[in-house]
């Protein structure tokens, strides 16, 4: 289970998948754990921004058929702002906990929010986002079920504002802290200094607020959970650019984009154990 990895695991690579293939293909590469991202969903659900479009209903529907897929592998799953007040963060809770969800994120932005790599973010305030955080935590059948607290302060305020955030976030029960887009190396060292103990998000974004640091770079710093949410989709949406214009220019001498053969895809998705 994700608890017992974050007791072991000096660091925990943790791969964006944004489907039930992408996530199937990343556990058979051997990530140990997997989280299904906002922006991701929002892109091959609805080929649109993420910017507050996916529904809570929808979100919980991906995260179904994901873990059907990987059964029980671990799956943290993008909760935004919880799409609503303290009892539709409960709901979520619920329905996150209930198909088999390992871990939920909740972050503190306004409704709509927007990816943490963007800019004109907005926040709720610290009472409201605590209170959160809190119904997220009483509203889950065991502890087993891990609430990951994100705030999108240090965008928004200040580094300050973003360690006071996630200093209230830990008290009020949050089992991991994610403080998204610290701007330099030094400011995610003082996030370390300040939080010690605590399980520490790193979101690592190609193009992001955030340096492109490498995992061993993250690990040295401290950082429990490092993640890549959108490597994987930006590589797979220029994978599919290649196929269909090479497709619709077949008599050119471009090279033509690799792919797995029809039979290496069937054995992939496990054809044979439908026969």
């Amino acid at each position: 289970m994700l608890k017992s990895l974050l007791q072991t695991e000096k660091t925990i690579l943790v791969p964006g998948v944004f489907d039930a293939l992408s996530a199937l293909i990343a556990k058979q590469a051997g990530f140990k754990v997997l989280y299904m991202t906002g922006f991701g969903v929002a892109g091959s659900l609805l080929a649109k921004p993420d910017i507050g479009l996916v529904t809570a209903s929808e979100m919980v529907t991906r995260a179904s058929q994901i873990v059907d897929a990987i059964g029980d592998t671990p799956l943290i799953a993008d909760g935004d702002n919880g799409y609503g007040g303290v009892h539709n963060v409960s709901r979520l809770v619920n329905a996150y906990e209930k198909i088999g969800v390992q871990c939920i994120q909740l972050e503190d932005q306004v409704i709509p929010k927007r990816c943490g790599h963007m800019n004109n973010k907005e926040i709720v305030d610290l009472e409201e986002a605590t209170a959160k955080i809190r119904s997220g935590v009483q509203s889950r059948d065991s502890d087993n079920f891990l609430i990951a607290a994100r705030t999108d302060s240090r965008a928004t305020h200040d580094l300050d504002e973003a360690l006071r955030r996630g200093d209230a976030f830990l008290n009020a029960g949050a089992d991991i802290l994610f403080i998204e887009a610290p701007q330099s190396i030094d400011e995610m060292r003082i996030i370390k200094n300040e939080f010690p103990d605590a399980n520490l998000i790193a979101n690592i974004v190609e193009g992001g607020k955030t340096p492109e640091l490498d995992f061993e770079e993250v690990a040295q710093i401290g950082f429990k959970i490092v993640l890549r949410p959108v490597s994987a989709l930006l590589a797979i949406s220029s994978t599919l650019q290649d196929c269909y214009s090479t497709l619709l220019r077949s008599n050119s001498d471009q090279e033509k984009p690799t792919k797995i053969s029809f039979d290496e895809y069937n054995k992939l998705i496990g054809l044979d154990n439908f026969y």
